[in-house]
């Protein structure tokens, strides 16, 4: 009985990463489309996707997200992302962007090897995690109004880092100990997209900064 419930949950696992492999290549479509949208566009897109993200968040504890939900928000957010890749590729070097990827990529598995494969329950960095990100939200909100300083935007984008690595470790962890159903399986794909792509950026400005100071 045992031997079947780790099989069924090594089987969502893989469910979870395909979906979670698609939506990043459904972002690269979507950022490759963003090249061509009037900026005027952005707003309304950006708007969409955090509407999204709290419809999404609404329905967490029904699981009732699909994978077409999954996919058109991978899209429109891919499309979104655009801006901010092209800024730091026309400031820092398309190098900068590519090296920040593949670091994003390396960090990323690491630390999923990690929440995986440690015998630790990791559950209790939920709470501070989830008080982090608000922060960090919260803070972001108050530089479109007060700029943050080089510095201050330099810690600010470590800490996203150290955040987004904090909520990779604890999804991968949550999932070996907890595993995942079949209904689960959109939503903890949309949970790593989300860790990915938002560890992408924290690192992309990061990089992006100290590249500008030199």
């Amino acid at each position: 009985m045992e031997m079947n419930h780790v099989l069924q949950r090594e089987h969502y696992l893989n469910s979870v990463l395909r979906a979670f492999a698609i939506s990043l290549a459904v972002a690269v479509i979507g950022m490759s489309i963003g090249a061509f949208i009037p900026p005027v566009f952005f707003l309304p897109l950006i708007l969409l996707e955090v509407g999204m993200l709290v419809f999404a968040f609404l329905l967490r504890r029904r699981k009732a997200i699909s994978f077409t939900f999954l996919f058109s928000f991978t899209f429109i957010s891919g499309m979104t992302t655009y801006p901010i890749v092209a800024y730091y590729a026309s400031i820092s070097g398309a190098n900068v962007v590519l090296m920040t990827f593949t670091t994003t990529t390396l960090v990323f598995t690491g630390i999923a090897i990690i929440g995986w494969t440690t015998k630790r329950d990791l559950s209790f960095l939920g709470g501070m995690l989830m008080a982090a990100l608000l922060a960090l939200i919260v803070i972001g909100l108050f530089s479109l109004f007060w700029p943050l300083t080089s510095k201050a935007m330099l810690a600010y984008s470590f800490i996203g880092v150290l955040v987004f690595s904090g909520f990779v470790l604890y999804d991968f962890n949550r999932m070996k100990n907890y595993g995942v159903s079949k209904e689960e399986v959109p939503l903890m794909a949309l949970n790593l997209y989300l860790d990915f792509v938002n560890l992408f950026i924290s690192l992309l400005r990061f990089f992006g900064i100290l590249s500008s100071d030199d």
